[in-house]
């Protein structure tokens, strides 16, 4: 049975911007409606949190990880600002200087740590609560409170209304990178030169892939799909065959001659393109969230070896470029296996709602759900 529209995971990664924007809207909404019909005072800081919440939360992870650092944070600003306050001795001058030491505190504490996030909403929180000059308990109740309410509506929008997860994003990246390897691989074999434009914007699109891939694993995390050290292994394989790839475009075309010894190997383009659709293969089986089952051809590195090692070139001289050509495909193909292999173990990759979602978003192999603004003009095997 294939889930509704708008419950469909391929659906949400296209229009991630729209989906995100509405989130953004509505949250403002809520809180727009519950402040005016409970006129809540004060409750300009409740729009403006529920804003700030919401700008950088487009997925469920990175509600788990940074809604958690935000509620801590705001509370323990507000607080800190609310007893600066209360202090029986309280002037202008003792509230700026303890707001001043709770912020050095905070700052010094989440240094080039993983809880950042929490220091910046503890200031912010506090600096909301102790205002400028109006430094009434009442009014700082108020305050904390409608930063409260606007983080929480933030949150609750972001995790309850269509959401994205952070674990589908990473296999549609991983995926698309993976079939963006396998044209770059194929295309090679019959490019004229190294650095056509078409290489250098598929190895520019898929060196961005593997940042964004980076910014998920928190978020990922805390989705409690996938470890660290998974996605890490995932990622650290997928930037080495793209290091590969542009290696063998240098190799390959380094001199003629070296070119003709390579073009005359029998069976080689038949085994780079097979590897080229075992990769499409795989970017199809994790997008699809189908399990792991693609079988990575070996390459057999000793049928041209001794072209290589005879290659010689129009002046007599040994030619090492048909040797490192031949070298770099088989550390690619091993590279593949091994990540074909990582992508196997990982019970949890597999997702019977993405296998059930392809069907109703037709996905074919071979075919990337692009998100929304995204464009591939890339050639395809």
């Amino acid at each position: 049975m294939n889930l509704p529209p708008l419950r469909d995971p391929h659906l949400n990664y296209r229009h991630q911007r729209r989906l995100h924007v509405f989130r953004v809207l509505l949250a403002l909404s809520i809180t727009y409606a519950i402040i005016t019909l409970f006129e809540v005072p004060h409750s300009g800081w409740a729009l403006v949190s529920t804003v700030m919440v919401m700008g950088n939360l487009p997925h469920v992870g990175g509600v788990l990880d940074k809604g958690r650092q935000r509620l801590l944070g705001s509370l323990l600003g507000a607080g800190w600002g609310v007893l600066l306050i209360l202090l029986p001795f309280a002037s202008p001058a003792t509230v700026s200087l303890g707001a001043l030491a709770g912020i050095g505190l905070a700052t010094w504490l989440t240094f080039g740590g993983r809880q950042g996030y929490a220091g910046l909403m503890f200031a912010i929180s506090l600096l909301l609560v102790i205002g400028t000059h109006d430094r009434e308990l009442d009014i700082a109740l108020w305050r904390a409170f409608d930063v409260l309410l606007g983080t929480l509506i933030g949150i609750g929008v972001t995790a309850l209304v269509l959401p994205q997860k952070a674990t589908d994003m990473m296999r549609f990246l991983l995926a698309e990178n993976l079939e963006r390897l396998a044209r770059l691989y194929h295309a090679h074999t019959a490019a004229n030169q190294a650095t056509d434009v078409d290489t250098r914007a598929l190895l520019k699109a898929s060196s961005k892939q593997l940042v964004k891939q980076r910014t998920l694993v928190d978020a990922i995390h805390r989705e409690r799909r996938l470890r660290r050290d998974e996605l890490d292994d995932l990622i650290s394989l997928q930037r080495r065959m793209l290091s590969t790839i542009e290696l063998l475009l240098e190799t390959h075309w380094t001199t003629r001659a070296g070119h003709e010894r390579i073009a005359a190997m029998d069976g080689l383009r038949e085994a780079q393109h097979r590897l080229a659709r075992e990769l499409g293969s795989l970017a199809y089986q994790v997008r699809t969230g189908q399990p792991i089952s693609v079988a990575i051809t070996p390459f057999d590195l000793q049928r041209h070896a001794d072209l290589a090692r005879n290659a010689r070139g129009e002046d007599g001289r040994a030619l090492f470029s048909p040797s490192g050509y031949l070298w770099l495909n088989r550390e690619l193909t091993r590279l593949t296996q091994a990540l074909a292999a990582r992508l196997g173990s990982l019970e949890r990759l597999p997702s019977q709602r993405l296998r059930h979602a392809s069907g109703r978003s037709r996905i074919i192999p071979g075919q990337a759900p692009l998100a929304q603004g995204e464009q591939d003009d890339s050639p395809r095997p």
